[in-house]
């Protein structure tokens, strides 16, 4: 296994008892050594780059499958969302992980690694809340709205004790300081998420669109979730976003989702998600999902990201496309989805969309 990412990556310690996945269960043939366990004919190696969100989740589903098919090495390089949809575009990786599904510029590329026929195919496969991460001494339990968090990323709001942030905290002691800002310095999904629900949600305030880099020239710059949680950490009367698994124990502010604050959940996220449908007029088989940023039910986090493995519809060589094949269904998996949600502290895919992935993947070729 080999897992690259910015910043620290949680220690994964697999067992030989890890329940194998369909896809496992469905390559594999049956043992000649007397054992019960099945033995994988899968061999070769599968190289992917891309989310720093989904970073955790693939060292979980990395090591998983390496288990049940111990001939695979699959590497992850989390060099970011558009670091990894560059770099499946052009060949260099066999997959990409994604926060944002593919543009239709990207849409209409060439991709080396495919079929001359075929285009690529977004799958979700990864569901998390991201969250307003901030560093202030004595404020634990802080609540903003969506035109105050557009206020102070966009720059318009500088200082703590600014009367749009007081007014929905009373009894807070917000000190008279300037607000340091950190954002993403890369080509990120989480950026385009969070820019999107603030597009969406405060657009007289944000009158920027939503996008992978981060619009305003605000702050300090920080290189993925890690990075961004980092400067954080390291800076007094700091705020940035980062996905959810990536917080530690950075406190996350409540938002206001219709008449009330809501605390980050990945229930929340989940249920946002659930609710949303699919993008319209997407090639067969892709399942890019329009997210509802407007979601005001109870309990809702509408800051939710949706993240993608990006496969070949049909892989130039169908030894890499049987591999992808099996990589993703075991993702995709009730086993995938547990020890990639255990790991990263996400959400599992609901049923009913896990059903429509595993319907996606079964038409790799």
């Amino acid at each position: 296994m080999n897992i690259k990412r910015f910043g620290s990556i949680a220690a994964i310690a697999v067992a030989a008892t890890v329940v194998l996945s369909s896809c496992a269960a469905n390559e594999a043939a049956p043992s000649t050594s007397g054992s019960a366990a099945p033995v994988s004919k899968l061999s070769g190696t599968l190289n992917g780059i891309g989310s720093s969100a989904q970073a955790d989740a693939e060292a979980a589903w990395v090591a998983g499958f390496q288990t049940a098919n111990p001939k695979v090495t699959v590497n992850y390089d989390s060099q970011g969302s558009g670091a990894g949809r560059k770099a499946f575009i052009g060949g260099s990786a066999d997959f990409a992980g994604s926060d944002a599904a593919l543009n239709d510029t990207e849409l209409a590329s060439t991709f080396a690694g495919c079929a001359a026929d075929s285009k690529a195919i977004d799958l979700p496969v990864y569901i998390s809340p991201i969250g307003v991460v901030y560093n202030v001494a004595g404020v634990k339990d802080l609540k903003l709205d969506a035109a105050s968090i557009a206020g102070i990323f966009k720059g318009a709001i500088t200082k703590w004790n600014d009367p749009a942030i007081a007014s929905q905290n009373s009894g807070a002691t917000l000190p008279d300081a300037a607000i340091a800002v950190v954002h993403r310095s890369d080509d990120s999904g989480t950026t385009q998420n969070f820019t999107d629900y603030l597009a969406t949600v405060a657009s007289s305030v944000w009158d920027k669109p939503s996008g992978q880099t981060f619009p305003y020239s605000i702050g300090d710059a920080a290189k993925g979730n890690q990075g961004v949680v980092s400067a954080v950490t390291a800076a007094a009367n700091s705020i940035g976003y980062a996905d959810q698994s990536a917080a530690g124990a950075l406190d996350i502010a409540q938002v206001k989702v219709g008449g009330s604050y809501e605390k980050i959940t990945t229930k929340g996220a989940a249920a946002v998600i659930a609710a949303s449908p699919l993008v319209a007029g997407r090639p067969a088989n892709d399942l890019a999902i329009a997210i509802d940023r407007k979601n005001s039910t109870a309990g809702a986090w509408p800051i939710a990201l949706v993240s993608y493995l990006i496969v070949c519809q049909t892989y130039a060589d169908p030894a890499k496309a049987e591999l992808v094949k099996a990589y993703a269904t075991y993702v995709a998996s009730a086993d995938g989805q547990k020890v990639g949600s255990d790991q990263a502290k996400s959400a599992p895919l609901a049923s009913d969309l896990a059903a429509k992935v595993a319907k996606s993947i079964a038409t790799i070729k």
